[in-house]
C-alpha cells in the first residue's frame, strides 16, 4: 500500500536525518556514534542491493516499490546512492556494464567472484541461480532510473535518471555479447524501462531497437549454444513485437497514481 511505503520512507529518512527512530523496541539515532551515519548509509545501500538479488529476482513486481523508496532517499541523501552504486557494481558488474577480463595470476575462483558468482568452499553457485540474481539487480536498477519519489522536490533533477539508462544500453550494445547473460539482461532492462526510454528518446530509441534486432541479436546467436536459447528466443520475440506495434508495453507492477491512495 502507498501509505505503508510512506511510513517506510519516513522512517529511513528520519534515521538518516539524525532523528531518533524506534526499531525493535528501542530508540536509535545515528548521532550516537561518530561513524553512525556512515555505517547506516553503508548498510542501507547494501540492503537495497540485497533486495534486488533476493526479493526482486523472485517477485519482479517488487522492483518498483523498492526502487521508488531508494530514488527518494537518494535525492535527499546522495551518499546512500553513491554507496548503493558501488555495492551494485561489485555484486553485478553487468550493471556498469562491464565484463571483467581474467588477469594473469588471478585464480579461477577469484575470477568467478569478479564475474558476480557466489563461491563458497570452492563451490560455485549454479548458473540458474546466478542468472536469477543478476536479473533481479538489473530490474531494480532499471526501475530506479525512471522513478521519482512522488512527495519529493519536483524542481530538482532525478539523482540518477533515464540518461544513465540510455548510456547503459548504448554501452551494453558496444560490448561483445556473452552467452546466457547478455540476452537475459537486455530483456530484463527493456521490459522494465523500455517504455520510459521510448517516451524520452523517441526515434533514437527505435533506431536502437532496430539495431538490436538486425545486428546485435545475430551476434548473441553466434555465441549461444543450442541449450542456451531460451532467453534469446524471448528477447527476439519481445523486440520483434515491439517493432511491429511501434510500442513498448508498460512494465508489470508499475506504480500508478491510484497506488498512492491506498
Amino acid at each position: 500500500a502507498g501509505s505503508k511505503l510512506r511510513e517506510v520512507f519516513d522512517k529511513i529518512n528520519n534515521l538518516l536525518s539524525g532523528k531518533p527512530v524506534q526499531t525493535e523496541g528501542q530508540m536509535v539515532s545515528v548521532t550516537q556514534h561518530p561513524q553512525g551515519l556512515e555505517f547506516v548509509c553503508y548498510k542501507l545501500a547494501e540492503k537495497f542491493v540485497r533486495h534486488g538479488e533476493g526479493e526482486v529476482s523472485f517477485h519482479h513486481d517488487s522492483a518498483f516499490p523498492i526502487a521508488v523508496v531508494l530514488s527518494g532517499i537518494w535525492e535527499l541523501h546522495p551518499r546512500v546512492g553513491d554507496i548503493f552504486l558501488a555495492h551494485l557494481h561489485k555484486k553485478c558488474p553487468y550493471s556498469v556494464p562491464f565484463y571483467p577480463a581474467r588477469k594473469e595470476g588471478t585464480s579461477m575462483e577469484e575470477y568467478q567472484r569478479m564475474l558476480g558468482y557466489e563461491v563458497h568452499d570452492s563451490k560455485v553457485e549454479e548458473q540458474d541461480h546466478f542468472l536469477k540474481r543478476m536479473s533481479g539487480m538489473i530490474r531494480l536498477y532499471a526501475a530506479i532510473i525512471q522513478l521519482r519519489w512522488p512527495y519529493g522536490n519536483k524542481q530538482g533533477e532525478h539523482p540518477h535518471g533515464l540518461s544513465y539508462g540510455w548510456r547503459w544500453l548504448a554501452q551494453m550494445l558496444n560490448l561483445e555479447p556473452l552467452a546466457d547473460v547478455t540476452a537475459m539482461l537486455l530483456l530484463d532492462f527493456l521490459e522494465v524501462c523500455g517504455n520510459a526510454l521510448m517516451k524520452q528518446y523517441g526515434i533514437q530509441f527505435w533506431k536502437t531497437m532496430f539495431f538490436i534486432q538486425k545486428l546485435y541479436i545475430p551476434r548473441i546467436e553466434a555465441v549461444t549454444s543450442a541449450g542456451q536459447m531460451g532467453c534469446l528466443s524471448r528477447l527476439k520475440s519481445f523486440v520483434q513485437k515491439c517493432l511491429q506495434e511501434q510500442e513498448i508495453p508498460l512494465p508489470k507492477g508499475i506504480l500508478t497514481p491510484t497506488f498512492w491512495r491506498t
